[in-house]
């Protein structure tokens, strides 16, 4: 695939929030990239990085955060270079978010026909009745019923499930190259998860969109993406496509998170193997893999130095010293 379809290019991302209490080291050398039309879905455990990446893309990363290094090339801009005003072209239009509990983000004192419109408002050129024509289309797209009569209504008169559903009209109301969903079925029952879902990709298929999933639900990016990122300690530890993820896992971490989940074909009574010990302390990180203190497999390098990426095919590579292990008794 031609370098030419790359939407989205991030290199050596470091991150990290200044506290009282030392400097927190949330993103350390975090590296991919995102094609036109591709869906990349971010997993790992709370703390890993994930919802922190995605908020440095839109440079929405809140106070004492801040970019330390590292590059974020975004359809032609450079995001990591953009002021704020120049980045608020940007958000809404280009790249859109929808946050992981919509009760938190939709403005409680303002219709849903008000906050709709106000994003058509700011990023074209429609007048007040041209806005609100489209954000009866948007609603009707997203599978909400009676979207007159939804317009006049406030957020904590609406399900939980619509709430979601305004959020992603709101986030697609300028048709944006990127959408980037923050755990957006965490609040809702299993049944309006599909729906959710199910609609994200209609959708995406409609308007041609790429999409990163942000999710700590195995299950979601097994069905949705094409690309998976397994994070932890603010580094990506493995990274391919989903059938690399869950049939050809390699790092310790990515084995770990399949063998804690539960599957339809496994043995009656099996019991799940739950990851022993606690996430990885990202204001003191260790020199090696950050994995290595929960990792059975530890080895003394493990703990001493961070491995680099292996490629175990052309879409497929970990940070793992026991890949390069194997690959040297095997002769390789």
């Amino acid at each position: 695939m031609s370098e030419n379809n790359v939407l989205l290019d991030v290199k050596n991302l470091r991150l990290s929030f200044f506290t009282p209490g030392g400097e927190v080291q949330s993103l350390r050398d975090v590296s991919f990239q995102l094609r036109e039309g591709e869906v990349l879905g971010i997993v790992g455990e709370s703390g890993s990085g994930k919802s922190v990446s995605a908020f440095s893309i839109m440079k929405l990363t809140p106070y004492p955060g801040k970019v330390i290094g590292g590059s974020i090339e975004f359809n032609g801009h450079t995001i990591t270079e953009l002021s704020e005003k120049e980045m608020r072209k940007i958000r809404g239009n280009e790249v859109s978010i929808i946050f992981q509990d919509p009760m938190t983000s939709l403005n409680p004192v303002y219709t849903i026909g008000n906050q709709i419109c106000e994003v058509i408002l700011l990023h074209t050129d429609a007048n007040k009745a041209q806005a609100k024509k489209r954000a009866i289309e948007l609603l009707t797209l997203v599978g909400i019923n009676e979207p007159e009569k939804r317009l006049k209504q406030y957020p904590h008169e609406l399900s939980g499930g619509m709430r979601q559903r305004v959020m992603i009209a709101i986030a697609l109301a300028c048709e944006p190259k990127l959408l980037i969903a923050d755990e957006p079925t965490t609040a809702l029952d299993v049944t309006i998860q599909a729906q959710i879902l199910e609609l994200m990709m209609e959708l995406k298929e409609k308007i041609g969109m790429s999409i990163i999933m942000i999710t700590h639900d195995l299950g979601v990016v097994s069905t949705m993406c094409d690309k998976i990122a397994v994070m932890y300690g603010g580094k990506i530890v493995e990274y391919g496509t989903a059938d690399d993820i869950f049939y050809h896992s390699k790092h310790e971490y990515t084995k770990g998170l399949l063998k804690s989940i539960p599957r339809l074909d496994a043995v009656e009574h099996e019991k799940l193997v739950p990851i022993e010990g606690t996430p990885v302390d990202v204001m003191n990180p260790p020199a090696g893999c950050p994995f290595a203190p929960r990792c059975n497999s530890c080895m003394k390098i493990c703990l001493r130095q961070m491995p680099e990426y292996t490629d175990i095919s052309d879409t497929h590579y970990s940070a793992c010293w026991l890949i390069q292990k194997e690959a040297f008794e095997g002769g390789n």
